[in-house]
């Protein structure tokens, strides 16, 4: 049976563990001679005993196993211990009277480490022992190492995904902060003509009620003055008017509210932040909220052309792409200088991918900035109308699509930023 060195050794954490597995007693007992000085040593008298010891806490440093033993032979609990996930890597060192070479093969190709051939000698028992021990505390020191740095390398993972997605969201905020004069103009002009009409509406109500009203006396009195006096008050009022324009009113209203509603939801899509909502999308859907929202920034001074073709479905993040195309619209809109037009151009390139291009005929990019552009923080607006970091991360976004973005420019003739994206770009864990 498993028998635990004597409580007059030095405790526990300061000795390494060995497990001597025989059957013969006289094995055990010189072995035990041999190693107790140095180590703490339990003992095993077969398979069984040695297979109970070896899931114990905390399990054996090191085990000299026996060959030749009746119940489970050395060969037997070497594989079972190597098929444990908590035995797997325990060393294991045969100590065997068998001489021949094929036996000593078939032991190294089941994970032995090493060979003690009986008669056993204590100065070779020793150095063995201390040369597998030294040899596994040498690979747990480099596996906690790597534990530890493996743990160090997801942290920083994780920080800087979380940075990215704040250094995106900023951006976002920023794009948002110079459009916001125009996004709430664009609010507010259906918000004004809304209330308009439901003022203008609330007096036709009123004088088509005394046209009701007029009806309902002359149904009681039914004399021809007053119903005179009824078709009078019609004409006065304007009746058929009334009728047609509280109809279109009415249509003006709910087409208002829908824009209202439309601008709402593109600013909830254009600000999400989900890293993980990748989904299969319509990118002209993106390019038209993208536009919905910069409306009132290209509207007076830019005609917008749109060149579209027959795009697939592209699995991706679709938010993060709008920002990609904000930052390229907003940028080719900045670039012309008074009235000129941005064309957006879409296609498919090959079997496998898609390609989005903005095109301007602004001011265009001198060679010398054309190589930096993409650098963070690097702009030639002037202060207040960039961050320098619009098509950095625009760039980042891309290269996570597994994708790229190509510029051409020639100065006083515009630019053109063309996003070629793979249709179905392989997720990132």
């Amino acid at each position: 049976m498993t028998t635990p060195e004597s409580s007059a050794q030095p405790p526990r954490a300061t000795r390494s563990v060995v497990l001597v597995v025989d059957d013969e007693p006289v094995n055990r007992l010189v072995l035990g001679g041999v190693l107790e000085p140095f180590y703490t040593v339990l003992k095993a008298a077969n398979g069984t005993e040695a297979l109970q010891a070896a899931i114990q806490t905390p399990p054996p440093d090191l085990i000299l196993l026996d060959i030749m033993m009746p119940d489970l032979d050395g060969f037997e609990v070497l594989q079972l211990l190597r098929e444990d996930p908590r035995t797997a890597a325990i060393p294991v060192i045969f100590v065997t009277a068998l001489i021949d070479e094929d036996s000593e093969q078939r032991g190294f190709e089941m994970g032995a480490c090493d060979y003690i051939h009986k008669p056993i000698r204590a100065t070779i028992v020793r150095a063995r022992v201390r040369a597998q021990l030294e040899a596994k505390a040498a690979r747990d020191m480099l596996d906690k190492n790597n534990q530890r740095l493996r743990h160090k390398v997801e942290g920083g993972a994780k920080a800087l995904e979380n940075a990215q997605i704040q250094l995106l969201q900023s951006e976002k905020m920023a794009s948002l902060g110079q459009l916001a004069a125009g996004v709430a103009h664009e609010i507010n002009n259906p918000i004004g003509f809304v209330g308009s009409n439901l003022g203008s509406l609330e007096r036709y109500l009123q004088d088509l009620f005394s046209i009701v009203d007029a009806y309902e006396a002359a149904v009681a009195t039914t004399t021809p003055e007053t119903i005179a006096a009824v078709e009078a008050l019609r004409r006065r009022l304007d009746y058929d008017f009334l009728k047609e324009d509280a109809l279109q009113l009415l249509k003006e209203s709910a087409d208002g509210v829908d824009r209202i509603r439309k601008i709402v939801s593109d600013l909830k899509d254009y600000s999400h932040t989900s890293s993980a909502d990748w989904h299969w999308a319509d990118l002209h859907a993106g390019l038209e909220s993208t536009l919905n929202i910069a409306a009132n920034a290209l509207k007076y001074h830019c005609t917008v052309v749109k060149d579209y073709g027959e795009l697939p479905q592209v699995y991706c993040l679709p938010s993060q792409l709008n920002q990609v195309f904000m930052n390229l619209i907003i940028n080719a809109a900045q670039a012309i200088e008074g009235q000129g037009t941005i064309t957006l151009a879409t296609r498919r390139s090959g079997d496998n991918a898609v390609q989005i291009s903005v095109s301007d005929t602004g001011k265009g990019i001198p060679p010398d900035d054309l190589q930096r552009i993409f650098e963070p923080f690097y702009t030639t607006k002037p202060i207040g109308k960039g961050t320098g970091l619009g098509l950095s991360l625009s760039w980042g976004i891309v290269d996570r699509h597994h994708g790229r973005i190509d510029v051409t420019s020639e100065p006083g003739k515009g630019s053109t930023f063309t996003v070629t994206l793979p249709i179905e770009a392989p997720v990132e864990t």
